[in-house]
């Protein structure tokens, strides 16, 4: 496991390919608009954008398959979601959003090593999927890797730099600076 920790920090902390970005357009626009200060309308419509292209699919059956699956998540129906999202890793494949709720399925029954694969799988396909990248730090919290989910959260934060919550999880991470005593 500790070998699929350092690869999947070492694509956290690397910069997406040119072909990546390319071949999400839209959502480079979107991550451009997190990044503006101010940004260009209200942050949580930007966040809510992200979050439907990457559940969305060209096929509404598959869509449609996802939108059961995050309610058998929802629902905490594992089994049921795990079924789903198996189907759907297996048919739609180069859809990272599969992987992604796949591995918070795993997250959840406590399977780290299988979101973590999952996790290192999304990021593959979508380097800049803040919330794979907060999974990823949440497991590494629970292992005790505190130094991987610190880099793990900034790079989150870096490229959503609205995540109250993530910038409170490294306010308490960080270690307080040394007193000075002059």
């Amino acid at each position: 496991m500790l070998q699929l920790v350092a690869e999947t920090l070492k694509l956290i902390l690397r910069p997406p390919a040119p072909a990546t970005l390319l071949r999400h357009g839209r959502l480079s626009a979107l991550f451009a608009a997190l990044q503006a200060v101010p940004p260009p309308r209200p942050v949580h419509e930007i966040e809510d954008e992200i979050w439907a292209i990457w559940t969305g699919h060209d096929d509404p059956a598959l869509e449609a398959r996802m939108q059961r699956a995050i309610s058998a998540i929802a629902r905490r129906r594992l089994a049921e979601g795990a079924t789903i999202l198996d189907a759907l890793v297996r048919d739609a494949p180069d859809w990272a959003e599969t992987w992604n709720k796949r591995a918070t399925l795993h997250f959840l029954a406590q399977q780290d090593d299988a979101s973590i694969a999952d996790i290192h799988r999304t990021l593959e396909l979508e380097p800049r999927h803040f919330g794979a990248i907060c999974g990823f730090a949440q497991i590494c919290l629970r292992q005790g890797e505190v130094t991987v989910a610190t880099e793990a959260f900034a790079a989150a934060l870096g490229l959503n730099p609205h995540l109250d919550g993530v910038r409170a999880m490294l306010a308490q991470l960080a270690p307080t600076p040394p007193r000075r005593l002059n």
